[in-house]
């Protein structure tokens, strides 16, 4: 979709159409739910936890850290990832809110 066209839709679609788009892939869901079970960890120590390639999991570590669901500090050679609380929350209020409009649907069709 063009810069232009995403004119055409609010800032919750958008949002909604990014965030899906990252988790879209196995990959990033795996680090998340890694960095919600630990806290926090070093992007070196995701190599072998994910299995894969360390330029591979800095691409996936760079488009999660863009959209802001995480977050990540210099430490030493290395940086430390942690889920970015309250841009997470944020997400998770907008996914509920999207899926919940079919609850609100459903009961308008009993």
């Amino acid at each position: 979709m063009g810069i232009t066209k995403k004119k055409l839709f609010s800032s919750e679609q958008n949002l909604l159409s990014e965030t899906f788009k990252i988790l879209g892939h196995p990959a990033r869901v795996a680090i998340i739910q890694y960095l919600l079970k630990n806290n926090s960890c070093l992007n070196t120590e995701l190599v072998g936890k994910i299995g894969l390639s360390q330029p591979t999991i800095s691409q996936h570590l760079t488009l999660l850290r863009n959209l802001g669901i995480i977050t990540g500090v210099e430490e030493g050679n290395s940086f430390r990832y942690y889920i970015h609380p309250k841009n997470w929350m944020k997400i998770q209020k907008q996914v509920a809110i999207f899926f919940n409009e079919f609850n609100s649907l459903s009961a308008e069709m009993k």
